[in-house]
């Protein structure tokens, strides 16, 4: 396991619900924004992942609410890949008030798929360490 890679997100006005708490569903923008932010550090793009004739795809999430964020705050959203060795991989996420409370955590297994064969490739961390520069990122 990799050290936390994290990106600092501001939270909107128009993503927040009718009590001003953060939308449920912009918790996993937030994720898929740290991710992708991850991925792009890495030097891994979308383009390479198509040019290896692969997808990364979302098999489960989950969502622990912790405390609220409201509009205004300030949130790191955390990063951290693990590898089973198998065709998935988990992903955990925290995200963390500026003030150093977590708000919620977010626990992702994911996996890369063959855009050919639309089957799950059998060792997607052989694909991410050859296309990262920075494969440290990954935990690999």
């Amino acid at each position: 396991m990799s050290e936390p890679f994290s990106v600092r997100v501001t939270v909107r006005g128009y993503e927040t619900d009718v009590q001003g708490h953060l939308n449920q569903a912009v918790y996993l923008n937030y994720a898929e924004h740290a991710r992708w932010s991850l991925l792009q550090e890495a030097g891994i793009t979308q383009s390479g992942l198509i040019s290896q004739g692969v997808g990364p795809v979302a098999l489960e999430t989950t969502i622990r609410y912790k405390r609220e964020l409201l509009a205004g705050d300030e949130a790191d959203v955390s990063c951290v890949f693990a590898w089973s060795g198998g065709k998935v991989f988990t992903i955990g996420q925290t995200i963390t008030r500026a003030d150093g409370t977590v708000a919620a955590e977010i626990t992702a297994v994911g996996g890369l798929l063959d855009l050919t064969k639309r089957k799950l490739v059998p060792n997607p961390q052989d694909i991410f360490r050859e296309l990262a520069v920075k494969p440290d990122l990954f935990g690999l």
